[in-house]
């Protein structure tokens, strides 16, 4: 048995079977099961929203440019029959759900084409691009109606470009053989940030330097030469959790070449190392400000929003 009706201001008639699909606006027929997952949906995410969940917080790292695996962890025993990802921050959105054994991924974001849920329901993205960094949620909810909440933290950096070394230099002693060398070496990234400098005396066990011999956070490194340090050279090693590069000088070179023209003082590691320690005092300072800032406009995420795209998955 049919219904037939005629949509307002059109000609067009739409005929449904009627214990099957749902009429709607210009004679088009919607199933029954797709209203249904729209109302699950709400209903999940109103859960989530007034009912205490279990939640853990994870920690993920990824490279411009690469892959991340967002993994849905659970107890072997939480069989999964809803789940639903989200982004929390920097903007709240719609990534991925599954319900009645079926993944949508197809959300308006800005992931849109570059999430994929995969069959344990852990959602890869790709490829990341730096703006990707921020807070992500899982929430999973098993057959007997238990409700877990797992919180990822995302952030995303660029590859480790190749550090430069420069060597500044003060002698004692006469020329060309000098008995002692103070040196300076002064190691920077170029256009990178997030990054940990670290330094190493190459051809020993111990891979350290002591920490009296490091200024501004790590970048420059102070050592004492001699005549017997002629071959003795050290790395700069600068690293993100992600990537790492180096670059290794030997600064004897330097010291022995110290009457020639264009070398560099070691007054003129102060013209660099004082402004530099200077910039990251300040961006350190701004960075801690923008956090606390961000910190208190976070909010709960708006479920009618949400719902609002889960009616319109498809762009």
């Amino acid at each position: 048995m049919g219904l037939s009706r005629r949509t307002t201001g059109s000609s067009r008639v739409s005929t449904c079977p009627q214990m099957f699909w749902i009429w709607v606006v210009e004679g088009v027929c919607w199933p029954l099961w797709r209203r249904m997952g729209m109302w699950s949906l709400w209903s999940l995410l109103l859960w989530e929203a007034l009912l205490p969940t279990r939640a853990s917080s994870t920690q993920v790292h990824g490279q411009v440019g690469g892959s991340v695996l967002l993994v849905a962890e659970r107890p072997a025993s939480f069989q999964v029959r809803e789940a639903i990802w989200r982004s929390l921050w920097p903007s709240e959105e719609l990534l991925a759900t599954f319900f009645r054994g079926s993944p949508e991924t197809l959300y308006r974001s800005r992931f849109l084409g570059r999430a994929q849920l995969h069959s344990n329901l852990s959602l890869e993205l790709q490829p990341l691009e730096s703006g990707d960094s921020g807070n992500f949620s899982v929430l999973l909810v098993d057959t007997s109606g238990r409700a877990q909440t797992q919180l990822l933290q995302l952030k995303v950096y660029d590859a480790v470009p190749r550090p430069v070394v420069q060597v500044f230099i003060a002698v004692s002693g006469d020329a060309p053989l000098p008995k002692t060398c103070q040196v300076f070496l002064f190691c920077r990234a170029p256009n990178i940030s997030d990054i940990t400098y670290s330094w190493r005396q190459e051809g020993t066990i111990d891979f350290g330097i002591e920490p009296s011999g490091l200024f501004t956070d790590g970048q420059v490194l102070r050592v004492s030469l001699g005549p017997g340090d002629k071959s003795v050279a050290y790395s700069c090693i600068v690293s993100n959790p992600v990537s790492w590069d180096l670059a290794t000088v030997t600064p004897w070179e330097s010291c022995h070449r110290e009457a020639a023209p264009g070398r560099s003082s070691y007054k003129d590691v102060l013209l660099v190392v004082v402004p530099i320690s200077l910039l990251l005092t300040l961006a350190g300072l701004l960075s801690a400000w923008h956090s606390y800032c961000s910190g208190k406009k976070q909010k709960d995420v708006c479920i009618d929003r949400v719902a609002s795209e889960t009616e319109n998955p498809l762009v």
